[in-house]
């Protein structure tokens, strides 16, 4: 086991492998307090960080967090990384690519063709090193396109999952709540619903409603219901409407056999959801979540801290050319992210770190009730991602998910950010807002006829 050390105010700290080394230099969080790895004193924080802006990036070749031998994870990590696009970093350090990374010679195109040779514990390391600014700016700087039935993720855009959960799976409550988020020029990213239940009838159902909705008014737009990806891959054998195959991921091997996964089942899903061809301008077919803290809540984590981890989910969720990956930042609860200053350093971490692997990556702007945060924190994060350039967020019916019990954004809260960013929907869905009628963000056309709208999506009387 390697040992690193610094000596910072004529002390000499000393950590004891790359995960001691990497937790250490970690900004302050419940979730690696937890775990009892985080850094004892801010002393022994700075000192950390001092030894990882001197280690060489080529350290993460050769030495792992997690063992090869045992973790799938990590054999796709390495296995699958390009030497040929680590090239031009390979003399880096942590500290001389942080300093690349906010140079002008790291512009859009330059980081794109890095990416793929840029492992998570890299991309991690660098991020420890990096201010809430720099984060932004690295992020803003990234440019990852994804396509389904719209274009996700160029430049001037903000997309939205519109998800209209309803606690009983309740067709009309669902379709309210799509009504009010398309009226506000919401649902270009996807319309994603998580069901009550583990139905696969249900599922189904909600699947096929959302196709009559989508063909009865020639939207274009992709529905997905997060059910159990062994569930999606059952609805398509029986020839349900699937656009896009769901599931939460970890960063390590047995934190994804926690949820019931394992890589070789992504693939067959994958695999199984291009198959279909139900894309109109692209084949991206997979969404994922992910979120600090899930490993740990497993007891998976392998003395890893939270954030190297998160990043390792990002490392599997790029092996399957995502049309969505999100974080649900505040999601798992204050063991994890304590309070509203860790959930918006941890929701610009996700951001920037998943942008830099080459994701295209969303941020659900949360928190729980227990959490010590509140919506004026959420307003401050949502405003710092629109700025970092994020691709889509998601967005409820008054902030208040009913059915999950959580707290997150507003579909006034989009209207908001691209008003106040001048950023647009997705282009197909932005022109067929404008055929429709429904113009969002305080437009001077009138609206369509509401009532025969409604009635149109089963809303009626």
């Amino acid at each position: 086991m390697p040992t690193y050390t610094a000596t910072l105010g004529g002390e000499r700290h000393r950590f004891d492998g790359l995960p001691a080394l990497l937790a250490a230099a970690s900004p302050r969080r419940s979730g690696d307090e937890l775990a009892g790895i985080a850094a004892r004193t801010e002393a022994a924080r700075v000192a950390a960080r001092y030894a990882l802006a001197d280690l060489p990036l080529a350290e993460f070749l050769n030495e792992t967090v997690v063992p090869y031998e045992t973790d799938e994870v990590t054999r796709l990590i390495l296995d699958g990384h390009d030497r040929a696009a680590f090239a031009p970093l390979a003399a880096m350090t942590v500290g001389g690519l942080r300093d690349w990374l906010l140079s002008e010679a790291a512009d859009t195109r330059a980081l794109a063709r890095v990416a793929r040779g840029l492992t998570p514990e890299m991309v991690a390391a660098v991020s420890k090193l990096m201010r809430n600014q720099d984060l932004i700016s690295v992020a803003r700087k990234c440019e990852v396109v994804s396509r389904f039935r719209t274009t996700l993720g160029l430049k001037g855009h903000l997309a939205t999952r519109l998800q209209p959960n309803h606690p009983a799976d309740d067709p009309k409550g669902i379709a309210v709540a799509v009504l009010d988020g398309l009226l506000q020029g919401t649902g270009d990213a996807v319309i994603g619903i998580n069901p009550a239940s583990d139905s696969l009838a249900g599922a189904t159902a909600i699947l096929q409603a959302l196709d009559r909705l989508r063909l009865e008014f020639d939207m274009p737009m992709q529905s997905c219901v997060l059910t159990h990806v062994t569930n999606s891959i059952r609805i398509i054998e029986r020839g349900g409407p699937v656009d896009l195959v769901f599931q939460s991921i970890a960063g390590t091997e047995a934190a994804n056999r926690g949820f019931g996964v394992d890589l070789a089942m992504l693939k067959e899903a994958n695999e199984a959801a291009r198959s279909l061809g139900r894309g109109t301008v692209g084949d991206n077919v997979m969404y994922f979540e992910t979120g600090q803290g899930a490993p740990l809540s497993a007891d998976a984590h392998h003395g890893v801290d939270q954030q190297t981890l998160e990043c390792r989910a990002y490392g599997v969720a790029r092996a399957y050319d995502p049309l969505l990956v999100n974080t649900v930042v505040g999601f798992i609860g204050p063991e994890y992210l304590y309070d509203g200053k860790q959930v918006i350093r941890a929701g610009l971490e996700d951001h920037c770190c998943g942008k830099l692997l080459g994701l295209p990556m969303g941020v659900d702007v949360c928190y729980t009730n227990h959490v010590e945060a509140d919506q004026d924190d959420m307003d401050t994060l949502m405003t710092l991602l629109a700025a970092a350039g994020v691709n889509f967020v998601i967005c409820v019916p008054g902030s208040d998910d009913v059915m999950l019990s959580y707290q997150t954004l507003a579909f006034e809260d989009a209207a908001y950010l691209r008003r106040t960013f001048g950023l647009k929907p997705a282009p197909e869905f932005a022109a067929w807002l404008d055929r429709t009628g429904l113009v969002p963000d305080g437009g001077t056309r009138a609206l369509p006829d509401l009532p025969g709208l409604a009635a149109r999506m089963g809303l009626s009387a």
